[in-house]
This record gives C-alpha cells, structure tokens and sequence, in this order.
C-alpha cells in the first residue's frame, strides 16, 4: 500500500487555484514526491463569505496560525499517514488539531507530523510567556522537526532540546530555467535590482548605498511599504509581480542585490537560486546560513546594516566584469551540482518521512511481540 501524505499549506496555496493555467503542480514542487509509494492531498481553501474571512483572519492573528483553515481540512489530515507542513503557521495549526482530534504524539492512532519552522526561532525570544507555553505544548506534538536553514536547526535544539533536520530549499526550474552566462558587462550607470517580500530585507540599507547616486539605477520589487523619508529619485519601487514581469526585471539588471537585517533562516534564498539561475551576479548580506547553499565563490557577501560594503561590492564587480562573469558561471554551476531544486526539495521530504516511517515501525514491534507472546504458565506447560 502506498503511504498517504497531505500537505498543509497557507490558505490561498491551494494548488487547485494557484497560479491557474500555469500547470505547475503544488507550490514549493512538494507534488515531485508522488509515485506508486506515495499519494498526496493537498489542505483545500473553502469559500467564505467576508465576515467569515474577517474572522479567521482575527482569530490567525491572535493565535499566530490559522486555525479555521486546517480544522475545515482535518477530514483529509486524520486519513493520512503523514502531514507535510511549510511553515509553522501551519505546523502549530495542524498540532492543534490532532491533539483535539485525540491523535497524541508517540500514541500510533494518527498521522505522523513533519513540522517545518521558517520565522519561529527568530521570533522566539520575543515570545510572552502564554505563547512560548502554547507553542511548546504544540511543538511537541510534531514527530519531526525540519528548517531551511542550519542556524534554525541549531536553535531547535537549544530553544525546545529537540534535533531538527536541515532541509534544502529548491527553485521551481519551470520558471527559472538554470542558464549560465556567457558573457556579463555592466551598463552605465550599473543596473541593480533587488527583490522581496520577507520581514528581514534591508531596503534602508540599499537605498543608503545606492540612491540618489547618478552612477547606479535601481528597480526594488516589494509589497512592503517604504517610508517616503528613504525614496530616491533614481529608485524606482514597484511590484512586478507575476514570473513574466520578474524575468523582465532579471534581464535587465547587471547586479542582484539582496539586503538583509540578521536572521537565522536564509531570507533571501529564493531571489538567490533565481538570480544563480539567470546567470547574474549577487550581492547579499552575510546572514541566516546562505552560505549553506552559495559559499563565498558564487556570490558576494557583505556584512549586514553596511551601505558603504554593498556599494564597494557592486563597483568591484562592475571594475571586474572577468570576475562578476565567473561568480555567475560558478553559482549556476553549483546551483545544479548540489541540486537546489524542488524536485530534491520533495525528495528530502520522502526520505525524512521513510524514516519516521521505520521509527515508528520500530517502536510498535516490541508492543506486537510482546502481544504475541505466550504467558509463564502457557509456556511451562502448565494447564
């Protein structure tokens, strides 16, 4: 029989609906890990009307996850054998719903829980007392805990005492198909490009360097809101929304720039992977473990809250198109040699679940020989 795995995902990811027309299966590639062995299902988004929306969505941010969402998907997460999380908004959810439901860890009447955290660890210390008590109680009803970042497995075990495994993000290379440059030379003034949406981009840090700079053009692509007293004339700040409109941005740039404030779980990965995949040259701050995916020979790295180092890492590769051109060409590279794809992505997560899947079998065996086996009297012949 195969094993049946569902993937909770945020409320809007429901691959039924996502990015419609684009036949690019599930969000974050989890759909690579199907096959004979394995089945998936996927949380589904139910109709609302608005005040109902308005509710879940209070009721998300008080708990810090989204509650109303996994219970209307719990029918299809108790039938599993395994529940897929991608963040911890959804991993704290589906705890929740498994310890109401009567599906306790370790007891073998209910699915296994994969708990992924992203934003969990660097927000921890910031907890109040009744939240940290919560999340523990919900924590430890997760079988596994995964990150994508070292720095964030490492706090798993100082923070809760519990190993994590070290999970690798991918790029979707439908999108972003991988091609190495063969040549690169800056226009004038030197394009750059900065894109994203996370809560640790820097973009103070960028427009510092870089704006109001006659020598540099810069297009920044964020939903977030930047402060009018950081707005320069030679910034334009814009959505560009939709793969046809990042591409257009990518191929426009000389430089992609990623800015970060500290973090323990690799923001910037995915600008990252796609700009390794356009074949353009990166500068990003050296925080949240990315060199666990591009060490220091496939990207510039500049230490963090520093315009001045971003701008001399920019005006370095634009003195140097040889060397710019060959940290593009060797990331490219790497991006294939490690596999920095969804499809690895999805396979990690098949092999982390065999293994739970062995642990539990293991655990049960001792119970099932133990049922088996005869009693003092029966075994010396006793009547």
């Amino acid at each position: 029989m195969s094993t049946k795995v569902h993937v909770h995902l945020f409320y809007g990811a429901d691959p039924r609906f996502y990015r419609p027309g684009d036949n690019i299966g599930c969000l974050y590639g989890y759909h690579h890990a199907e096959s004979d062995a394995f089945a998936l299902t996927y949380s589904q988004d139910a109709q609302e009307s608005k005040p109902v929306r308005l509710l879940r969505r209070a009721l998300k941010a008080a708990l810090g996850f989204d509650f109303i969402h996994t219970w209307r998907n719990r029918a299809e997460m108790l039938r599993s054998d395994v529940i897929w999380t991608h963040t911890e908004q959804e991993h704290l959810s589906a705890a929740l719903m498994l310890l109401l439901s009567g599906r306790k860890a370790g007891a073998g009447n209910g699915p296994l829980l994969l708990a992924q955290s992203v934003w969990l660890l660097d927000k921890w210390p910031g907890y109040g007392i009744l939240r940290s008590w919560l999340y523990r109680k919900l924590l430890a009803r997760a079988d596994q805990l995964t990150t994508l970042a070292s720095e964030n497995a490492e706090l798993c075990q100082r923070f809760f005492n519990r190993n994590a495994k070290h999970v690798y993000y991918g790029l979707n290379t439908q999108d972003f198909p991988v091609q190495a440059p063969t040549e690169w030379t800056p226009h004038t003034p030197i394009r750059i490009a900065a894109i994203g949406n996370d809560r640790d981009r820097d973009w103070e840090s960028l427009i510092k360097a870089f704006g109001n700079d006659a020598r540099y053009t810069v297009k920044l692509a964020t939903r977030r809101r930047i402060p009018a007293s950081l707005r320069a004339a030679n910034v334009e700040i814009a959505l560009f929304s939709g793969i046809k409109k990042q591409h257009e941005l990518y191929a426009w740039a000389d430089v992609i720039v990623v800015p970060l404030r500290p973090n323990s779980h690799a923001s910037g990965i995915t600008v990252m992977l796609e700009a390794a995949a356009v074949g353009k040259p990166m500068v990003v701050a050296d925080v949240g473990a990315l060199r666990d995916y591009f060490p220091a020979d496939e990207a510039a790295y500049v230490p963090p809250f520093n315009p001045q180092a971003l701008r001399e890492a920019v005006d370095g590769l634009a003195a140097s198109p040889a060397e710019a051109l060959r940290q593009a060409q060797a990331a490219a590279a790497g991006l294939l040699s490690r596999d920095l794809t969804t499809q690895h992505y999805a396979m990690q997560h098949v092999r982390i679940t065999q293994e739970m899947l062995r642990a539990r079998a293991a655990l049960r065996a001792p119970a099932v020989e133990q049922g088996r086996r005869p009693s003092p009297r029966e075994s010396s012949g006793s009547l």
